[in-house]
């Protein structure tokens, strides 16, 4: 049962986020890391995107009845009731959101309400609606970042725009591909999403723009000056390397195979990012 609980708040989207809302912190400390702040800033930053997905799980349990890798969850299977995941998702949030009022500052608080309301509220609707569903979830997976750059510098500024910036352009080729060769799934369950919408080539189209996007914002952050230029230097080449990947999806023989690939390579991407976001400011 346990495990069920734990499952149950998408832990792959939390340790993701980890990731990302470490890089953010760090970027803004410039060298000088406080190390309790950074715990305490992810301690509850996990927490209320664990209350997040778990809310999300409820609102999608009909959606996940209808796809194949998500039909054995256990809202669905029925191993946690409706009423048993709202009570542990208020908790979640409750203890979350306490950690970061009492740790943090009032600006990383208000950031981390936005970005649960966009996820659980605005995203839940528009994913059912329209194919800017995905653009809105991009929104709610940019904010825990910036969360972690606001707990250091208490204020928002150009880094943190262009950290949000960086990290919508990464999320909208991740979902993307995700939705591509998944595409049986989305289509059963009879979601939106762009590629059963306007087909597999308007998805590569846009893979593409936003790929280019996100190559752009990562040299803005060295033109900038908020990291020295073997940030550029990587991430630029992270961003053409990747760009080159999606431009061969347009000879692809197989879409979902080519998709699938893009996906597992996205993860590197966003692994890279965050790493070079950590180091970039205290590069000699």
């Amino acid at each position: 049962m346990l495990k069920s609980y734990y499952h149950l708040t998408k832990p792959g989207i939390i340790y993701g986020n980890l990731v990302t809302t470490a890089a953010g912190f760090l970027l803004a400390s410039t060298g000088h890391i406080d190390l309790l702040l950074l715990v305490e800033t992810l301690v509850g930053v996990s927490l209320v995107i664990a209350s997040a997905c778990v809310f999300n799980n409820y609102i999608d349990r009909g959606i996940d009845a209808n796809m194949a890798r998500t039909k054995q969850r256990a809202l669905v299977s029925g191993k946690i009731s409706a009423q048993s995941a709202i009570i542990y998702a208020t908790l979640l949030g409750l203890l979350g959101f306490l950690i970061l009022v009492v740790y943090t500052n009032p600006l990383t608080v208000v950031l981390g309400l936005i970005a649960m309301f966009v996820y659980v509220v605005l995203y839940g609707y528009a994913k059912r609606k329209s194919v800017l569903g995905t653009v809105v979830g991009s929104i709610a997976g940019a904010l825990p970042p910036v969360a972690g750059y606001t707990a250091v510098t208490g204020s928002l500024d150009g880094g943190a725009a262009l950290l949000f910036l960086i990290l919508v352009c990464w999320q909208m080729p991740h979902f993307y591909a995700i939705a591509m060769y998944r595409f049986d799934d989305y289509k059963r369950a009879k979601l939106p999403v762009l590629p059963v919408v306007k087909g597999m080539k308007a998805a590569k189209v846009q893979i593409l723009l936003y790929i280019s996007a996100f190559t752009l914002a990562g040299a803005l952050f060295t033109i900038f000056g908020y990291t020295h230029i073997v940030f550029l230097v990587v991430v630029g080449g992270l961003g053409l390397s990747w760009l080159y990947k999606g431009i061969k999806g347009f000879s692809a023989e197989d879409d979902k195979k080519w998709a699938r690939g893009m996906f597992f390579y996205s993860l590197i991407v966003t692994l890279v990012l965050s790493v070079m976001l950590a180091v970039g400011a205290r590069l000699p």
